[in-house]
């Protein structure tokens, strides 16, 4: 009998301990809400299963234009970015966004633009396709969970959606919300997080070329389970930060709360910097393996100072003590 030893379990395997301790919570409310034979099957089946789509060539094409600001790391693949996901509304498990997400409706879809701007509307998604062109950025994307991949987005930065909204002079930061639609989340009808998902940036960080607004990945449009139809990413921050499926963007004032950090604070800062000086109270952030790359049985790498775009992004923190903001 193979027996893991706790140094044995990668940290993604591990339940998060507020989740743990409200874990009778869960299913009380699954059992009320009819859920647990969803959420919860028996003898591993499935509620109208989906076949993940686990190779190019099913969506539709999303070219860009290759981009000199992307990593030269090889890439992750496809299979692995499309089936290990964290998306909580369609689950907590790793493999259940590709097995739920197809329920997700893209269309129609439309993104709110509010707050401390000049051109407060709500923006089509078509509209916002056409806003720039498409570029591919090959981005290391890391996990607070340990876990890490490079994935090869398609999208434009952040910045020319934000010049051509015209924020105001109070606007100092940006609050980002996911879509919410009970009848395709199922994750929603549990109290994992706070509803809907909200995330935020500092206005120079939004503004930061490496920040781009997601809409593709090797050459197609998301998978929902990824984000669609539209998703920040930014890569030297741990990758919650880079909110999914986004149906508001809020340009404000002061900092907006942000869901991680809402439900545990003393585990989830604002910024979110990839910081392998700084660990989880549960785990080092030292090390990660890279999914499709780096077996159970290896050695794990060294994590990289804003997950290696120290030389782009550190000026952006001068002066900040990076272990009390974290």
């Amino acid at each position: 009998m193979l027996i893991k030893k706790p140094s044995d379990i990668l940290s993604s395997e591990i339940t998060p301990r507020d989740l743990y301790l409200r874990r009778r919570e869960f299913l009380q409310q699954a059992t009320a809400l009819g859920l647990a034979g969803t959420l919860f099957p028996a003898s591993g089946a499935l509620a109208q299963p989906a076949v993940p789509v686990t190779e190019p060539g099913k969506l539709a094409k999303l070219p860009g234009k290759p981009s000199p600001l992307s990593a030269t790391d090889k890439k992750t693949p496809y299979k692995d970015v499309v089936t290990y996901n964290n998306y909580y509304e369609f689950g907590t498990d790793k493999a259940e966004p590709a097995q739920y997400a197809h329920k997700l409706r893209t269309r129609p879809w439309s993104v709110t633009i509010d707050g401390e701007v000049r051109n407060k509307k709500p923006i089509d998604i078509e509209d916002l396709l056409k806003l720039a062109p498409m570029e591919e950025r090959v981005y290391r994307m890391r996990c607070v969970e340990g876990w890490s991949m490079v994935i090869p987005w398609v999208g434009y930065p952040m910045a020319e959606l934000i010049k051509r909204v015209e924020p105001t002079a109070k606007a100092k930061f940006i609050g980002f919300t996911t879509a919410t639609q009970p009848d395709t989340m199922v994750g929603l009808r549990l109290p994992v997080l706070e509803w809907p998902y909200v995330e935020g940036l500092r206005m120079d960080e939004a503004m930061h070329p490496l920040t781009i607004l997601g809409f593709g990945l090797y050459g197609e449009v998301l998978p929902n389970q990824n984000g669609a139809p539209v998703r920040l990413v930014a890569p030297w921050k741990y990758g919650f930060k880079s909110i999914k499926s986004i149906v508001r963007i809020t340009f404000m004032e002061s900092m907006p709360k942000t869901s991680w950090n809402v439900a545990a604070a003393h585990e989830y800062g604002f910024y979110s910097n990839v910081n392998p000086a700084v660990d989880h109270p549960r785990w080092s952030q030292a090390t990660e393996r890279r999914i499709g790359e780096d077996g159970f049985f290896q050695p794990k790498r060294k994590t990289l100072l804003f997950n290696g775009y120290a030389d782009q992004v550190a000026g952006l923190y001068t002066g900040m003590d990076l272990k009390k903001l974290f």
